[in-house]
């Protein structure tokens, strides 16, 4: 696991600035740094850089930049190919020979070898950044389904790429020209979604993509499409739940085994609900000696899930660490979330996320994650509200028409309804039907902000309203939207930089991109069956883990915004509030804001915590990166 950096460009710079780059990343690698510098025939300059945490080979002969014999190709990368072994044995049947034992050496001579088709072997995360001076062209790409960050800012005649913003901010060239249009967007999301950023000129590669960078222009390729992929694996749908279900278990052990090899201690996240469950019990039946688990649990009963995950270590026989935090823990961790999150990221579970990241560390430097079980799987509440809002949708469509008649919108009913309720009867657009929830923010955070804003709803969702076989199936719908945005752009981001902040590696089996296309393949009546969500995950689970242990209702990392915004927080709120330099800043619309800091204080809706400490957060960015108004 590392962070990379580098630029192409026409203008020589010091060799210190490559090197100042790399550095803002020595969270991501503490273990290793290096830079190089090249150039193209025509003059131009190439730098290339990397920050190493040290996983599989620790020895110096995984150091990177790495270079070819020949001195024509230069890779960094950032993340670990599973298969780099078999890849490996391919490679040499072929001639080629190895100086080390990591799989850096092996994306080298594979690109080699194949050219840019390379990318379709691989199995694990990615973030690879390859320089052809031969061809003198930059190759960018990233892993299927996103685990691995990758930014890249585009100039006049040049282009800087890297992990993380912090070293593209670092380079000459580069403007911090906010792009307001988004700000709205990222307060109902809680992110922003790729390929956009922050800023101007600046982009994420997306999930599954390849851009390769020459003489100034750019050609981006798909070398996995998510829906591509599901609409072709669709047609060969497996009808017998036995052959579903051993099939799937079958890949989950494949997956957790791959994601074993290492050369430095493992262990796993242990929540105590399914998918944590069955990554650790898996594990443990492949490791030799105990499996080291970790959990965090909260002082607060509501959200506390701790003892669960004891009980669950206790069955399995793991070497299980818990703590208890309380909230003055989770509050210390607020000051150091746009050091980390370096583009504005308000979902709220990445506080005690950095919190069991940090527990971890203390005694290995990877582990294993359920992430990705409940996109794949069906397993989030809002997939029950969209089955309703599917079966409900004929009501709605008249409702709609009846609150829409001369005499009753002159009294504006749907103003007087639950939130939801009026989300339900307004949607109407049969292009944005799976993401009517977001209007309750958006109807918000739209009056938050000044000037136009860009639609928090995605245009994917026309993309898959073109899957003809899946035109009934909302809840399946939804699920791809969610594997391409809140899964790629929220949940593995969180888990990155949270993880990142203590050099911790995570590694994700349930996404690994054979369980992705194998899930497409079982019918949806096993994921959820009778408003079972999750069924053929939990009937695998069960067979490790006893059924009493696991029905329980799903929590989450919870944290008290309410609460801290009302109390803890208030004073600061109140100052990032401040009327005269919100006007200087010339984002937000001070007199909103302060209407919501009021509605705050008067109610326990989420809507107001969910909004303004998005704004909060959104401040607090603005303070550390752009300038201190305060």
């Amino acid at each position: 696991m590392c962070g990379i950096c580098g630029y192409i460009s026409k203008t020589e710079y010091d060799g210190a600035l490559l090197k100042e780059m790399n550095e803002t990343m020595i969270h991501r690698g503490p273990n290793d740094g290096g830079e190089y510098h090249t150039s193209f025939r025509d003059g131009t300059i190439v730098g290339m850089a990397q920050r190493r945490l040290s996983i599989l080979d620790l020895s110096a002969a995984g150091h990177q930049p790495m270079i070819s014999e020949d001195g024509h190709t230069i890779i960094v990368y950032n993340g670990e190919v599973y298969n780099f072994i078999e890849l490996k044995k391919e490679l040499e049947i072929k001639g080629y020979s190895f100086k080390s034992n990591c799989d850096t050496e092996v994306i080298l001579y594979l690109y080699l070898e194949h050219g840019k088709e390379f990318l379709k072997l691989l199995n694990g995360m990615f973030a690879i950044a390859i320089v052809d001076t031969l061809k003198q062209e930059l190759i960018l790409a990233r892993d299927r389904i996103g685990k691995k960050p990758l930014y890249y800012y585009v100039g006049s005649d040049e282009i800087v790429f890297a992990s993380e913003l912090k070293p593209i901010m670092k380079y000459p060239t580069f403007r911090k020209d906010i792009r307001t249009e988004l700000i709205s967007s990222y307060l109902v999301h809680k992110s922003i979604a790729s390929p956009d950023t922050i800023f101007k000129n600046t982009y994420k590669v997306e999930p599954g993509q390849i851009i390769t960078w020459k003489s100034g222009t750019i050609i981006k390729e798909m070398y996995w499409n998510l829906l591509e992929v599901f609409n072709s694996n669709r047609a060969k749908i497996i009808t017998d739940y036995t052959e579903a279900k051993l099939g799937l278990e079958k890949l989950l052990y494949d997956s957790i085994e791959k994601r074993l090899i290492a050369d430095v201690p493992i262990g796993t996240f242990l929540s105590g609900g399914i998918d944590s469950t069955i990554v650790s019990a898996i594990a443990k039946n492949i490791v030799k000696g105990p499996l080291k688990t970790f959990t965090i649990g909260f002082t607060s009963k509501e959200e506390n899930e701790a003892q669960y995950a004891k009980e669950i270590s206790k069955y399995l026989g793991t070497d299980h660490t818990e703590i208890y935090v309380t909230e003055n823990e989770l509050f210390e961790q607020v000051r150091d979330l746009v050091k980390y999150y370096d583009e504005p990221f308000s979902d709220s579970s990445q506080i005690p996320t950095m919190l069991v990241s940090k527990l971890a560390k203390e005694d290995v430097s990877v582990v294993l994650s359920g992430d990705g079980g409940d996109e794949l799987f069906c397993g989030y509440e809002d997939y029950d509200w969209i089955l309703w809002t599917q079966r409900l949708d004929g009501i709605g469509e008249l409702g709609y028409k009846f609150i829409n008649l001369p005499g009753i919108r002159k009294i504006n009913v749907i103003d007087w309804m639950p939130e939801r309720a009026g989300a339900f009867l307004n949607n109407r657009d049969t292009n944005r039907k799976i993401q009517l929830f977001d209007d309750i923010r958006e109807v918000y955070t739209k009056k938050m902000v000044k000037g136009e804003s860009v639609s928090s709803k995605y245009a994917y969702e026309t993309e898959i309203h073109k899957l003809s076989c899946i035109e009934k199936e909302w809840q399946t719908q939804r699920m791809l939207l969610d594997m391409r945005y809140y899964l790629a752009d929220e949940v593995l981001v969180k888990t990155d930089r949270a993880s990142m902040k203590y050099s911790l590696e995570v590694r994700c089996p349930i996404i690994d991109y054979r369980i992705i296309e194998y899930s497409f393949m079982i019918p949806h009546k096993y994921k959820y069956c009778k408003g079972n969500k999750k069924y053929i995950l939990k009937d695998i689970a069960y067979a490790h883990v006893p059924r009493e242990l696991l029905d329980r209702p799903k929590k989450g990392f919870g944290v008290p915004l309410t609460r801290w915004l009302r109390h803890d927080l208030h004073d600061e709120l109140i100052r990032y509030a401040d009327f005269d330099i919100l006007e200087r800043q010339g984002i937000f619309e001070g007199n909103m804001i302060h209407e919501f800091i009021k509605k705050l204080s008067l109610s326990d809706s989420w809507i107001y915590s969910s909004v303004l400490w998005g704004f909060f957060v959104f401040q607090m960015w603005y303070q550390e990166w752009i300038e201190d108004l305060w």
